[in-house]
């Protein structure tokens, strides 16, 4: 069993106003296994559900091999850390379907409020090209793994 440091709490609410929030997770020891069908379709049924029940909004996506970067909206009583946490669960049962003893992801995740001076448009043009950089794909229209699930007005 690993000992992990205690991460410092998160603050419950910081904005109100439906923060557009940009989230990164990691696998574990940056394995990579979460560029695929399986892993997509997983996150695609889960943002859906999210959204059509409780109104959580997921806009623009990235899955590379060894994380997921997502742009994601909800109502005043979100609370991402938990949602955050479902979405691992629901992707970690896609991508092991056999129990296993070794850990799925990194621990926590890197969240970030935009806030009105930045631009969803540049943030996403930036994490759109990340498998071009990776030398994955030569155009970033290319990579099967991305899209907008709900579309996000915040330019």
């Amino acid at each position: 069993m690993t000992n992990y440091p205690k991460l410092p709490p998160r603050l419950a609410r910081i904005y109100g106003n439906n923060p557009l929030f940009f989230v990164t997770f990691c696998s574990h020891q940056r394995r990579k296994f979460l560029a695929s069908n399986s892993a997509n379709t997983a996150f695609l049924e889960f943002a859906a559900s999210a959204y059509a029940v409780h109104n959580i909004a997921v806009g623009r996506y990235v899955i590379m091999p060894d994380r997921l970067h997502l742009f994601v909206s909800g109502p005043d009583d979100f609370e991402l850390g938990r949602w955050i946490g479902m979405l691992k669960q629901r992707l970690g049962k896609a991508v092991t379907p056999t129990k296993s003893s070794r850990p799925i992801w990194q621990r926590g995740f890197f969240d970030h409020v935009l806030r009105s001076n930045e631009s969803y448009g540049q943030k996403w043009n930036y994490v759109r090209e990340n498998p071009v950089r990776a030398g994955l794909v030569e155009k970033a229209e290319d990579w099967p793994y991305q899209g907008e699930i709900v579309y996000i007005d915040r330019a």
